[in-house]
């Protein structure tokens, strides 16, 4: 099958050569060998079939990243730190990210190699703060062109503004309804998204690219691209309508059967899926003591089924760090790795290339996370970049909408963060209906907490619009719904049960409603029926309560489909404005707002 590029590389200055499938697809994938039992015991001895010293095996760099969100400025509070553990078992905490500083990092892990390849396993934007979300993110699809980024699997949230805007940050032009944001039409990406399990309900083909092929002399590496089937369940239905979701394994094995004939052997799968390690430090060594003993989580499965012809996994998602070997179908060992999230962290695999077989020797593959410190030098580039925006940014993000008395984080099963976006949505439903009785919150949708301390030069412990439209950059509307009692002890109940067996989406709750979460046992057990109450008394089953979500939830997201059922459908304002006017109107300079306890739900573990 004949393949030709459709991607733009005009600041492209490597020598590598870009192949997509004739459709106009692009899938990332890997392929997996083990080192020949003819070859010698060093994976870069020569060969003299080759004659003149021609190395047999060829070192490939390969850097990898993924869950950017549009995080270009330094990340505040947590979203800006890893842990590392010493080897004498001492932790430290390390301040991480920003793409001046990933820039530099970057560059100078490409020096000396004339092999390398960047690659990102999704959610490269959405959910941004607001340098890159008040724009469409069309800062960080330049910020990633400026990184010389190669190629990247798809996100879910890639899909929260839908298919036609994807395509507009894959191709350019100026946003449908904003406009341009300068002087200058919006280019586009110079790199390939690949969408090999996204498809379009009416044509059955891949929205984009399913796969894309690296290609330098006489080396050639084919990547296949995927995001989580589960796609339409985490974002909202208008950005996944007219999509249908693959399963990841079969999309995967299908492209490297199609790149396999292509003669394309050596291949790597980005994809947007992760697991849980047993450990939150990014040096965590997940193959304790066993390949892949210290990791869980959906990843798990998917690399055991992934076909041997893969190589390496390059997966996101789950916002976790981990470089682990997991056997594949055949029994052997391949490298899954993830870089966290924000650009806190790069992984640097060293891919050998067999120039007899084309493959990669798998038993020569070596990997690791490496910390984007901000001791080093900004990339001139990336803060020019950054002033640019920002500049653009300034009048709206500047605006002070609040004050806290400290740090409201977003952290625990039950966040703060969370616990405040809800108190504020039930105000805002009190207004609308009295008689509203409680607020659920996604645990999704708080994409970060507030710092007491200044970003700028505002003042420590103002609360700006752009602090705040980084906490909730979604732009849901704020909804009231009628449920039955049994409907609202069954809601709490799917946050732990189904779909979200594996993977809890524990609700944060507004203040009076309470109850007992019981992590030692399975599915629906967890949830105390007999704990759960509404300012002090049970839950009536037979009774109606007026419940305040967001939009996406009272689609039935996050698989509580329940959510999904609610009667007597009222819609409000934005959210991000809801939480706004709570700020305003409940903190001031003298009498800022304190950090709820989160003591709402008594977690048993």
């Amino acid at each position: 099958m004949p393949a030709t590029s459709s991607v733009h590389h005009r600041r492209r200055r490597r020598t590598h050569i870009l192949l997509a499938s004739a459709a106009g697809l692009v899938t990332v994938g890997a392929l997996a060998v083990a080192l020949p039992a003819t070859a010698t015991a060093s994976p870069t001895s020569s060969s003299s079939k080759h004659g003149g010293g021609y190395s047999r095996y060829q070192d490939v760099q390969l850097l990898s990243f993924n869950d950017l969100h549009g995080n270009l400025e330094p990340p505040a509070g947590s979203s800006g730190r890893v842990t590392e553990v010493h080897e004498d078992g001492t932790t430290e905490t390390i301040n991480a990210g920003g793409v001046e500083y990933l820039a530099t990092h970057l560059r100078q892990a490409r020096e000396g190699n004339k092999y390398s390849i960047t690659a990102a396993g999704g959610d490269m934007v959405g959910a941004s703060p607001l340098i890159s979300g008040l724009f469409h993110d069309e800062p960080t699809i330049e910020a990633l062109n400026k990184l010389e980024l190669d190629v990247t699997s798809v996100g879910n949230h890639e899909f929260d503004e839908g298919a036609k805007e994807l395509s507009r940050l894959q191709n350019g032009g100026c946003h449908p309804t904003a406009g341009c944001y300068t002087d200058e039409s919006f280019a586009g990406a110079d790199f390939p998204y690949l969408a090999a399990n996204v498809l379009d309900e009416k044509t059955g083909k891949p929205i984009l690219k399913p796969y894309w092929v690296w290609k330098k002399k006489d080396v050639k590496v084919g990547f296949i691209g995927v995001t989580l089937e589960d796609t339409p369940g985490i974002v909202s239905a208008d950005g996944v309508k007219g999509l249908k979701f693959k399963d990841e394994v079969e999309t995967i094995n299908k492209y490297a059967k199609v790149l396999q004939r292509q003669g394309v052997k050596s291949i790597v799968a980005l994809i947007h899926e992760g697991g849980a390690p047993a450990s939150s430090a990014y040096n965590y060594d997940c193959d304790a003591p066993g390949a892949g003993d210290g990791i869980s989580g959906p990843i798990v499965d998917i690399a055991k089924n992934i076909t041997p012809q893969v190589d390496a996994l390059v997966t996101g998602h789950t916002h976790a760090a981990y470089v682990c070997t997991v056997n594949d179908p055949a029994g052997k060992p391949r490298m899954v790795t993830s870089a966290a999230s924000f650009g806190r962290l790069y992984t640097d695999t060293t891919l050998t290339y067999d120039r007899f077989t084309g493959d990669i020797a798998r038993t020569a593959v070596k990997s690791a996370n490496h910390v984007v410190t901000r001791d080093v030098p900004k990339a001139p580039d990336m803060t020019e970049l950054i002033s640019k925006w920002n500049t653009l940014a300034a009048p709206i993000g500047n605006r002070a909408i609040g004050y806290v008395s400290a740090d409201i984080p977003n952290t625990g099963t039950e966040s703060p963060m969370g616990d405040l976006i809800a108190d504020a949505q039930f105000a805002y439903a009190k207004e609308l209906d009295p008689e509203t009785d409680l607020a659920l919150m996604n645990p999704g949708g708080v994409r970060a907490g507030l710092t007491y301390a200044a970003k700028g030069s505002e003042g420590d412990g103002v609360v700006t619009y752009a602090e705040g439209f980084t906490v909730q950059p979604f732009s849901n509307t704020v909804n009231l719904q009628d449920f039955t009692g049994a409907q609202l002890v069954q809601i709490l109940k799917e946050q732990v049960s189904g779909s979200n067996e594996a993977s809890p989406k524990i609700l944060q709750p507004s203040e009076g409603l309470t109850y007992t979460l019981d992590l030692t046992k399975t599915g629906t057990d967890r949830v105390v029926t007999d704990s759960i109450r509404l300012n002090g008394a049970a839950i009536d089953p037979a009774a109606t309560y007026r419940v305040a979500t967001n939009s996406f939830l009272a689609g039935g997201g996050d698989g509580i489909t329940t959510l999904g059922q609610g009667t007597n459908d009222l819609v409000g304002a934005d959210d991000l404005a809801v939480l706004e006017q709570y700020l305003t109107a409940n903190s001031s300079a003298t009498s800022p707002i304190s950090p709820p306890a989160a003591n709402r739900i008594t977690i048993v573990s």
